[in-house]
């Protein structure tokens, strides 16, 4: 496996290992880049990797229909606090049962006025990206770029006009694999500021009986919602220190053709960043040089349960995008079929 950071030579021989920084996240995004792989004109990425095949092999994995949500609630009481740069979701009742026994004349006269029906309507307010949700290849530029090499003028006040969520409507659904890290290490969750790098993903992959291989979703529990829910509240979740995938795993993920990638988190990816002078790198690599799909807020503890329960870590998975025109992120309910 390639060499992960280079290393600098000090003047008495020894070597020593650089401080990852904007080089460091150049040198990884080019090695693992994927632009043009599928064409100068391709937006959809490592969706790409997702076949005919790879779709009816996911649907054997269903063997109990047993079907569950791996999505966190949308409402008031969501992950977003001030400060983290979004808000939660906003429900509101357009019509409601109330408006129906206020109104005038008996209940039979406004049952006839109405041709009987009586309903109940309502509104939702909310960023894309409020709770559990997928990032599209809009949502990141870098050096004014974005995925393939398009410029980030073409995402306007009006939407993505490249890279939309749209292209993925109909693509996310194959067979998904859970890696349980905290499983692997004997504990509830990982601890805050913890990057996850390419052995522990391997060690969780022979802990658990999996390989991980192409058009793959892989699911990464770090224990973050068991913290949330231990704590009964969500503090600093959204922003705040985080275990975490480190730069360490995008080789590991690159060379196993995987479709997307989703952990429980706010940020998928470690914090604080392990580059001092780029925030999120790998949101950089994966989302702009690798054109992957990343997934965050994923609740996935009913999940490990089952998966443990069952001795078996893969399932049908889908979790399909929301037609949002020109969207450069959506709202999801993602869902593991066993």
């Amino acid at each position: 496996m390639t060499q992960k950071f280079t290393m600098d030579t000090s003047s008495t021989g020894e070597c020593r290992r650089r401080t990852p920084d904007i080089e460091t996240v150049r040198e990884i995004g080019s090695r693992c880049s994927n632009w043009a792989r599928w064409g100068a004109d391709d937006q959809l990425g490592t969706l790409n990797n997702v076949t005919p095949a790879n779709v009816v092999a996911a649907a054997s994995l269903i063997r109990t229909g047993r079907v569950m949500s791996l999505s966190v609630p949308f409402g008031s009481g969501g992950p977003q606090h001030p400060g983290s740069g979004r808000f939660n979701p906003i429900h509101l009742m357009s019509v409601d049962g109330r408006d129906f026994m206020a109104g005038s004349g008996t209940p039979e006269e406004r049952d006839r006025r109405r041709g009987y029906l009586q309903n109940a309507d309502d509104i939702l307010i909310l960023p894309l990206q409020a709770a559990t949700q997928w990032d599209g290849l809009a949502h990141v530029f870098f050096e004014q770029q974005m995925y393939n090499g398009y410029s980030a003028s073409y995402v306007t006040s009006s939407g993505a006009q490249r890279n939309a969520i749209t292209g993925a409507v109909d693509k996310i659904v194959g067979r998904g694999v859970l890696l349980d890290l905290p499983a692997v290490k004997g504990t509830s969750s990982l601890d805050p500021g913890y990057a996850i790098g390419a052995q522990d993903l391997e060690d969780a992959c022979t802990d658990q009986g999996v390989t991980v291989g192409p058009g793959d979703f892989v699911l990464i529990r770090t224990g973050a919602m068991a913290r949330v829910r231990e704590r009964g509240e969500w503090a600093d979740y959204a922003g705040g220190d985080a275990p975490g995938l480190g730069l360490d795993s995008a080789d590991w993920l690159h060379e196993r053709d995987i479709a997307g990638v989703a952990t429980d988190t706010w940020a998928l990816e470690v914090v604080p960043s392990e580059t001092p002078d780029v925030s999120q790198p790998l949101h950089i690599i994966f989302i702009v040089h690798m054109g992957l799909w990343l997934g965050e807020i994923f609740d996935l503890e009913e999940l490990a349960r089952t998966c443990h329960e069952q001795a078996r870590h893969e399932f049908f998975f889908a979790a399909q995008p929301l037609k949002v025109t020109g969207g450069i992120g959506s709202p999801i309910n993602p869902l593991a079929v066993f």
